[in-house]
């Protein structure tokens, strides 16, 4: 078919193509671009969330905990496991489940 999907994030106005097959996060990856932090790659996670604006694509299994249906049906999944379609307009969320706190979050004075 053809040679991929663009896709662009809606929130800095960058753009990539994610090739035919291949994962949001795995063409985020190849192309440098720094949306979200990467986790475990495989749906179990969460640290890789992101909302799909527009476009369709497939989805692969997720860690309910992190992508309940409620949340999937609102566009939010996990960028490691869904399979642009069409072209895609996403942006980026931070990476925190309700009630936690994550390892990977420092904070800092700015003076």
């Amino acid at each position: 078919m053809g040679i991929g999907c663009q896709v662009t994030n809606r929130t800095t106005g960058d753009s990539f193509t994610c090739g035919e097959g291949q994962s949001v996060l795995k063409a985020m990856e190849q192309w440098g671009v720094k949306c979200v932090p990467v986790g475990c790659r495989g749906g179990g996670c969460g640290f890789c969330k992101i909302r799909v604006v527009e476009g369709e694509y497939e989805c692969g299994k997720m860690s309910r905990a992190h992508a309940p249906p409620e949340a999937i049906e609102q566009g939010e999944v996990l960028a490691c496991r869904i399979y642009p379609v069409t072209d895609l307009t996403i942006e980026c969320l931070e990476p925190s489940a309700p009630g936690e706190t994550s390892e990977q979050t420092t904070t800092r004075a700015l003076r």
